[in-house]
């Protein structure tokens, strides 16, 4: 149908581990205490992607969009490993900046390998909060606060992202993936 799906398997990694000192996550489980998965009675977190990746083998000619880049940010070559075994599979950047902007460099080469398979996104309507996507990406900026303390304890740093990369992340690969999306009024 030339439509692409956008896919939102699980949550953080951390939401289905213990709480304890080693749980990266334990403050934003602690005060909302529904995002916990505890495995039993639910699947744990690797079952869930097992399911989510025969999903997307089983139907190659469909185009997934993974949200949160399938909650594999903290683990880019797991990630970089699904792209390339999978083409029909794209990732959208939303609610993971946290993991990007503490491996800027690691990140930076990601986004300019996969630079035709990101988009930008986000769970809702923030405009207070897109600055630190444009810091993060943008920008060389080292240690600078995360918008949302209960999530990432640590600083970020920016990935200063090449211009032509920028482009594709923010709008052209949505532009080339969505059908129906108006082609005028973007940046050249």
């Amino acid at each position: 149908l030339n439509i692409p799906v956008f896919i939102h398997t699980a949550d953080p990694q951390e939401f289905f581990q213990p709480i304890d000192n080693e749980n990266e996550r334990w403050l934003e489980l602690a005060l909302f205490r529904d995002r916990r998965y505890p495995s039993p009675p639910n699947p744990s977190f690797d079952e869930l992607m097992a399911e989510r990746d025969r999903l997307f083998r089983r139907h190659p000619k469909t185009t997934f969009v993974a949200a949160h880049l399938g909650w594999h940010a903290n683990n880019l070559a797991r990630l970089g490993k699904m792209f390339d075994e999978m083409p029909n599979v794209y990732g959208e950047v939303g609610a993971v900046l946290y993991d990007l902007g503490r491996q800027p460099r690691t990140a930076h080469d990601f986004f300019v390998k996969y630079q035709d398979r990101l988009l930008f996104g986000k769970d809702s309507y923030q405009p207070d909060e897109f600055p630190y996507f444009w810091r993060t990406f943008e920008t060389a900026d080292e240690y600078f606060d995360y918008y949302r303390d209960y999530h990432a304890f640590w600083k970020l740093y920016g990935m200063e992202l090449p211009d032509d990369v920028l482009k594709k992340v923010y709008y052209q690969n949505a532009l080339r993936v969505i059908p129906g999306m108006p082609r005028t009024g973007w940046p050249e």
